[in-house]
């Protein structure tokens, strides 16, 4: 059965970038703009894993990550943040909170992050 990522990310060209190489590999790729979408998307889809951006309009990534993670119904999910913020501080923050990838966009090529994906899913 395909995997289902909620890819949240205000940058549309980023967005697009991972929905087509994660698609291509056969996961079902769901979308949100910001954080309150996603939280919607989320809690009616049940994602697989969710990649998050922190800075976004209407409610940032880590605010969404403290909802995900305060709601039994989420709590499980995967989440991996995905921010252009590299201060230590940021990443503590959001590790203490339950995500269990930081990962800075100009420091990761989109394959390297759909293989991290994949293999935090267990194959395809």
């Amino acid at each position: 059965m395909a995997k289902t990522i909620l890819i949240v990310e205000d940058e549309i060209p980023l967005r697009m970038a991972l929905k087509t190489k994660l698609a291509s590999e056969g996961t079902t790729v769901l979308e949100a703009i910001d954080g309150v979408e996603a939280l919607q998307i989320a809690l009616a889809n049940r994602p697989d894993l969710i990649l998050l951006d922190i800075i976004m309009p209407r409610m940032n990534g880590i605010d969404v990550l403290k909802e995900i993670k305060n709601n039994p119904a989420l709590a499980k999910i995967p989440v991996f943040m995905l921010t252009n913020l590299s201060e230590e501080s940021s990443e503590k923050v959001v590790r203490g909170l339950g995500a269990e990838e930081y990962l800075i966009k100009s420091n990761i090529k989109i394959e390297d992050l759909a293989e991290k994906i994949k293999t935090r899913l267990g194959g395809k």
